[in-house]
């Protein structure tokens, strides 16, 4: 009885087995049939569930065949009718993605040994030359989720997708005749699709990616340190991971773009401030500056490090300087203008009496301070009128001068 009964329950098992591989069979068979692409997903997926079947690379391979012959057919029928519900073009990124996504997890599968330890793979070759063929496909998916408001996670994906493609080695020698400034600018696109859909630090991985892969245009700096910066307002415990980040790309930045981009010097130099090395962020400043010395927003930059560590005679010199050359810029005026008001009011309230000696020297605080003040924050007016924050300059400047000189 007990041979009979384990003669049954391992029929039973052959029949499962039978029974889930003939779904393949019939899910292979039904792929690229328009009219029974639902027919087909249901099978492979029962067979995918399956323990019998669920580990077998011959699955996920047809699995993933499936999706890209809808695709292919879609592709064709968009060339005919634009408007066909299968041609839309989140519908089809959908297929490609999944399609791949099947496809992965056949490679390892189908990288198995054998029962006899050999490694034979039976449907790799046939995935590289199908991802090889829709390479270009998968950053127009990015740009069809993109364009829907699906940022993240389809639309990073996707971008990501094809711009790791050509490193995968899936693309063999094809992987050669794609455009590298193509990949960077896919990564770029995968990091607006991950800070559109609220994903910072996606999008900073992403924005790495791109810059480094040779993306042409500061954007891609600016906006991983960007990304970095709202990391660090978000979390306090991690302001120092972050401004690590940001030194990093803002060095970057400054040796690829140099002075012509000064965000990047700016936060070189503050996030040495902030991490406490002023004394080489000092060394650093000094040193561009004596090979740029008409450079107004560097001696802004410094006047700024002076004002950190509280040493007010040499900001007071830097930001004067700054103000006083050509090429200085609206924050760096009005910037130098708060400074300067701001040691004038300290050396006001250091006065006291009503000796000529104190008479002289609040008259000598009017004219080297607020009056120097005013005169920079209206040079920093004709740049820009609409600066709320520099109109509060100006009316505190003109307030202290009507308030203490009245008389």
């Amino acid at each position: 009885m007990n041979k009979l009964l384990s003669i049954a329950l391992c029929l039973a098992a052959t029949g499962s087995l039978s029974a889930q591989k003939l779904n393949v069979d019939q899910a292979a068979k039904l792929s690229g049939k328009v009219d029974q692409l639902n027919q087909a997903r249901e099978l492979i997926q029962k067979a995918m569930e399956n323990p019998e079947t669920m580990n077998d690379a011959r699955t996920y391979f047809v699995a993933g065949k499936i999706e890209f012959d809808a695709f292919d057919k879609a592709t064709a029928t968009k060339m005919i009718n634009p408007n066909d519900p299968s041609a839309n073009g989140v519908t089809m990124a959908d297929e490609l993605l999944k399609g791949y996504e099947y496809f992965l997890k056949a490679l390892p599968l189908d990288s198995l040994p054998n029962e006899k330890g050999q490694v034979k793979p039976k449907y790799s070759k046939d995935i590289y030359k199908i991802v090889g063929g829709h390479n270009g496909d998968f950053f127009n998916a990015g740009a069809a989720y993109f364009n829907e408001k699906m940022y993240y996670p389809q639309a990073y994906e996707a971008f990501v997708t094809y711009g790791d493609l050509p490193a995968s080695g899936m693309l063999g020698n094809l992987a050669k005749l794609i455009d590298p400034n193509q990949i960077a600018t896919s990564y770029f696109n995968a990091g607006l699709s991950a800070y559109s859909g609220n994903e910072v630090e996606k999008a900073a991985e992403a924005f790495s990616k791109a810059r480094t892969a040779g993306y042409a245009q500061p954007e891609a700096y600016v906006y991983e340190i960007a990304c970095w910066q709202s990391v660090a307002q978000k979390d306090a415990s991690r302001e120092k991971e972050a401004q690590a980040k940001i030194f990093d790309v803002a060095k970057a930045g400054h040796e690829k773009f140099g002075l012509e981009q000064p965000l990047f010097i700016n936060n070189m130099i503050n996030s040495m401030v902030v991490d406490g090395k002023v004394d080489e962020a000092l060394a650093q400043l000094n040193a561009i500056i004596e090979q740029n010395p008409q450079s107004a927003p560097l001696y802004g930059l410094r006047g700024y490090v002076y004002d950190r560590e509280g040493k007010d005679v040499e900001s007071e010199a830097d930001y004067r300087k700054a103000a006083s050359l050509d090429t200085v810029d609206f924050e760096t005026l009005k910037n130098a203008s708060k400074k300067i008001f701001r040691i004038g009011t300290n050396k006001w309230n250091e006065i006291e009496g009503a000796s000529p000696e104190a008479a002289a020297a609040r008259q000598k605080v009017k004219s080297d301070y607020f009056e120097a003040a005013k005169a920079i924050a209206e040079q920093a007016k004709a740049m820009n009128a609409d600066d709320a924050d520099l109109r509060n300059v100006i009316e505190s400047i003109d307030y202290a001068l009507e308030t203490y000189f009245s008389n």
